[in-house]
């Protein structure tokens, strides 16, 4: 199902919305006759990668909100699949190798479900309970980090993750 933003409502028939990567390496909306080039944002619940994502265009301003993939057809499932590969969203942890502060900056070492990672957070930048469970951490490029349960990670993991949940 996709709902569509108040300001693009037009008649009251469904909202069809196409989408296509184009040569330009963006990802491309068509909804009720309109277009724009549009970024994926993931929202809650971390635990449905597949629901519920945000079509954002240039200034931010939703565009269109995917409820879920099953409405879409074959070839705008397929782009919307490669442009949320792309965007990297939710990497699972699995195990905190270390971790070590600079000046502003602390650097992660980690294991993940899609393999080793390293990444940075600010300082002042925590990991955050999710509602639904587990620990999220965001790195300053953006990029999110789920431990989907703590307490099934290693001690030293646990103990480095404890030294830094609020």
């Amino acid at each position: 199902m996709v709902r569509m933003n108040e300001g693009l409502t037009r008649g009251s028939g469904p909202a069809e919305l196409t989408l296509e990567k184009r040569a330009d390496g963006q990802l491309w909306a068509r909804l009720n006759g309109r277009e724009r080039a549009v970024r994926v944002h993931r929202c809650f619940p971390w635990s449905e990668p597949g629901r519920f994502l945000s079509l954002r265009d240039d200034e931010n301003e939703e565009f269109a909100l995917v409820e879920t993939l099953d409405g879409l057809g074959a070839e705008s499932r397929a782009a919307l699949d490669d442009a949320m590969v792309e965007a990297g969203f939710v990497l699972d942890v699995t195990r905190i190798v270390d971790v070590d502060e600079e000046v502003e900056i602390r650097t992660w070492k980690v294991e993940t479900r899609q393999g080793p990672r390293s990444f940075q957070t600010r300082l002042d930048d925590w990991p955050t309970d999710v509602p639904g469970g587990g620990i999220l951490i965001r790195d300053v490029a953006g990029d999110l980090y789920h431990v989907r349960n703590p307490e099934d990670m290693d001690a030293v993991s646990r103990r480095w993750l404890w030294a830094f949940v609020d």
